[in-house]
């Protein structure tokens, strides 16, 4: 039987009315629930929850870290919670997913903003003292997105999520490419889950600003999420494209968020290929959306790029992309990063 979630709610008000999901037994017998929220909205949060959720422990989690989900992994052990319902950002969700994980306890994600598709998907991605590693986790036991917050959400991480589900196209072409090459094993469903949920938004032509359109960007970071699962790895959502933000990542920290260098190197990765109709459409949806498309628009010089790229293979040994088929030296990739941005720069 495919792993799926109970139930997956997108729309306004949804947290208000989290009562009525979690009275359903499959999540919770006897109503003894926790709930996590982040440092950013806590307090809305806590505030709104309070109607529908009385008296429920409300614990908060200060950022993605690993001690901040080992810390609250142990606090709900103590509780002895029956489930545990984080509702926030990317960070939040991923540090419990992580803590319920660590309890042995189902998970419930509300999200309040896009930015990539960690809603619903087996990892977290947590900081520790060496950086930032990935942590396989059981997917969510139902998923619920609140249009409103998500609304209230900075437009930078709400686009960034577009970013991320385009990097699935990217992603796609990577693992046939292995299969191809190595023979390694590749799921079909996954390949069509992660493709139909990058299709829905690449070639929309509303914004963020629109319901219809959140509600579809939404719907296809879970979709990716759920394909991840399938799979049983990161496969049909991350190729190149996430070996150079991971790179970049590692060499230059804070230079943008998840999702815009997801982007960047969905874009680079189909200009290596020399597919300019996918490079054109990948390319008008970033713009489109007011992502960057090159280096220079996330501050970085094409030396540092060039770095980054060269990089970007051993941040997943043993993944094969079109970076390690095609075995670029490193002068061989800063001429290819400078025709890439003659060919796509404004």
């Amino acid at each position: 039987m495919l792993p799926a979630p109970l139930t997956m709610e997108v729309r306004r008000g949804a947290i208000a009315e989290l009562g009525s999901l979690l009275a359903d037994s499959r999540v919770a017998t006897s109503g003894r629930v926790a709930v996590a929220v982040g440092a950013g909205q806590g307090d809305r949060i806590a505030s709104v929850i309070a109607s529908t959720l009385g008296e429920a422990q409300v614990f908060r989690v200060p950022d993605g870290s690993v001690d901040a989900a080992v810390a609250l992994g142990a606090d709900l052990r103590k509780g002895a919670y029956e489930a545990l319902v984080g509702i926030g950002g990317g960070k939040t969700i991923d540090a419990t997913k992580y803590a319920a994980s660590l309890a042995g306890i189902p998970m419930v994600a509300v999200a309040t903003n896009l930015s990539h598709d960690g809603i619903c998907s087996p990892v977290a991605s947590l900081t520790h003292e060496s950086g930032k590693g990935s942590f396989g986790v059981p997917m969510p036991l139902a998923i619920v997105v609140d249009l409103d917050f998500v609304h209230d959400a900075p437009p930078a991480l709400v686009r960034s999520g577009v970013g991320d589900v385009l990097s699935n196209l990217s992603a796609i072409e990577d693992w046939q490419l292995g299969n191809a090459e190595r023979g390694e094993p590749i799921d079909g469903l996954a390949c069509s889950m992660a493709r139909t949920a990058a299709e829905a938004v690449v070639g929309r032509s509303d914004s963020i600003e629109s319901d219809a359109f959140l509600t579809v960007l939404a719907e296809a970071l879970i979709l990716s999420g759920m394909a991840m699962v399938i799979a049983g790895s990161s496969r049909p959502s991350s190729g190149g494209d996430h070996e150079i933000l991971h790179a970049v990542d590692q060499l230059y920290p804070g230079t943008s968020n998840h999702g815009e260098l997801a982007g960047i190197g969905t874009a680079f990765c189909f200009f290596l290929r020399r597919d300019a109709a996918r490079l054109a459409q990948v390319v008008d949806c970033l713009r489109g959306h007011g992502l960057p498309v090159t280096p220079g628009d996330v501050g970085l010089s094409a030396e540092q790029f060039t770095a980054a790229v060269a990089l970007a293979p051993s941040t997943r040994p043993g993944r094969y992309t079109i970076l390690e088929h095609l075995r670029l030296s490193e002068s061989e990739i800063r001429d290819r990063v400078e025709d890439y941005v003659r060919a796509v720069g404004r």
